[in-house]
């Protein structure tokens, strides 16, 4: 059904118009699989040191060298996605990585590691601008944080699941086999999407009023970038990227710092065993998800009442969200107990990723609709460039003072630190960016 009515014709929403909300589930599993081929290597990370003599520090590189490589592809992949469509890029990005990882199993050298996580990393690319992109275009602005929320929230659903999972399968068969089966899955996955997938106007499925509705707030095209006024490398020149790139560094600092040092502290700190572990190193992840969610849902919120406009509401939720995360980030060393470590860090994980998920949805807000992928991917390059030096400085304070403390007290400034650059220097739009609400154009120079 290709001839939909334009936003002149809409009618508000009824709930019955939903049919958006499943495009949900495609990001969410993707996002899954995603995190899974990430997280592997932090629970096969006892069985990599044991087998092959890899130190802390090594598998701390190889988080490095992921975060490193991924930083630099992220602006290939945002020019690529948003002239050549999300989904080709989708499915082939997936179908790269899960190679990759199916490939990680088989290797047993260090070098070949490093090699194995640099192509990992190219794949995983376009994976997060695309959901930003397909996002844009199947929902309106205003439910944008809420959607972003959902699908963001498998970054945390899949280390979540990934203990139980993962360790079992290494119990069971051995580290290397947590590559095989998780690469298996993202290749069944990506052709299934490739094949089933569709955008808002080739949708069949997709009734003409709900498509009206998203078009009126700002959805239901996929625009290309061929047709932006502003140039790609123009993008460089705004005060408001900058800040979002240098706020998202601070944040993906901590997040690295739990993605892939959680399993090992709990294991050297409380001396648990494999099986407590794949319990205990799951509980933060659930905390991040659902924190994640709920915060997207205080954004919209915040909108609906009128409080804030859609840009302002998730500024504000990215600023008291970081200084959450830091504040729990530094009192974590301080702590004695597993258990009020585990509360600590589920916590940490959820404020942070409310922080994450916003910044997420906040690019939308910022960049022109043919421009998303674009401002997601320089977003997420300056996050996971700056950030890459997590885990390997990490890691060699652990191997140098025998302690994480040092650590997680500079992670927990550093993330407190995005507060400052998503306040005072992202809250500009970009040429061709347009408000969507009456409230937003009334707020827009109090909260903008």
């Amino acid at each position: 059904m290709n001839d939909k009515p334009t936003a002149a014709s809409t009618a508000p929403a009824s709930t019955r118009m939903n049919f958006r909300w499943n495009v949900l589930v495609w990001l969410l599993i993707g996002g899954v699989i995603n995190y899974l081929d990430r997280a592997n290597l932090a629970i096969a990370a006892p069985g990599m040191i044991q087998d092959l003599g890899l130190t802390r520090t090594q598998i701390g590189l190889l988080g490095t060298v992921f975060s490193w490589t991924y930083a630099v592809m992220q602006l290939p992949a945002g020019w690529i996605i948003d002239r050549f469509g999300a989904k080709k890029a989708y499915a082939i990005g997936m179908i790269w990585w899960s190679v990759a990882t199916w490939l990680t199993g088989v290797v047993g050298s260090i070098g070949a590691l490093i090699a194995m996580r640099v192509l990992l990393a190219m794949g995983e690319a376009p994976c997060w601008p695309t959901g930003a992109k397909i996002t844009a275009a199947w929902f309106p602005g205003k439910e944008r944080g809420f959607a972003t929320g959902i699908w963001d929230s498998s970054s945390k659903w899949g280390p979540a699941f990934a203990p139980a999972l993962l360790v079992s399968l290494m119990i069971a068969f051995g580290w290397r086999s947590l590559f095989h089966v998780t690469g298996a899955v993202g290749i069944v996955f990506a052709i299934l999407f490739l094949l089933m997938y569709r955008n808002p106007k080739e949708s069949k499925r997709l009734s003409r009023e709900e498509f009206a509705y998203i078009e009126a707030g700002g959805g239901g095209h996929e625009h290309s970038l061929a047709t932006s006024t502003l140039k790609w490398r123009a993008l460089f020149t705004h005060r408001s990227v900058w800040g979002m790139v240098f706020g998202y560094f601070c944040a993906i600092w901590l997040w690295n710092l739990f993605l892939v040092f959680l399993p090992l502290y709990l294991l050297d700190r409380f001396h648990i065993s494999l099986t407590q572990l794949g319990i205990y190193a799951s509980i933060p992840w659930f905390g991040g998800a659902i924190g994640e969610i709920a915060a997207g849902w205080i954004a919209r919120t915040m909108v609906d009442r009128n409080v804030a406009s859609p840009m302002g509401a998730k500024r504000i939720v990215i600023v008291c969200c970081s200084v959450a995360a830091g504040v729990c980030a530094i009192a974590l060393p301080f702590v004695q107990s597993i258990g009020a470590t585990i509360c600590l860090m589920t916590f940490g994980l959820a404020f942070i990723s409310a922080t994450i998920g916003n910044a997420w949805a906040l690019a939308a807000d910022i960049a022109p609709s043919s421009l998303v992928a674009s401002v997601s991917s320089v977003q997420n390059f300056g996050g996971y460039f700056g950030g890459a030096f997590s885990p390997v400085i990490a890691g060699l304070i652990v191997d140098r003072t025998g302690s994480y403390s040092l650590a997680f007290i500079i992670g927990g400034a550093i993330a407190a630190s995005a507060a400052l650059f998503y306040w005072f220097m992202a809250k500009q739009r970009l040429e061709g960016a347009a408000t969507h609400d009456a409230s937003d154009r009334q707020r827009s120079g109090a909260l903008h």
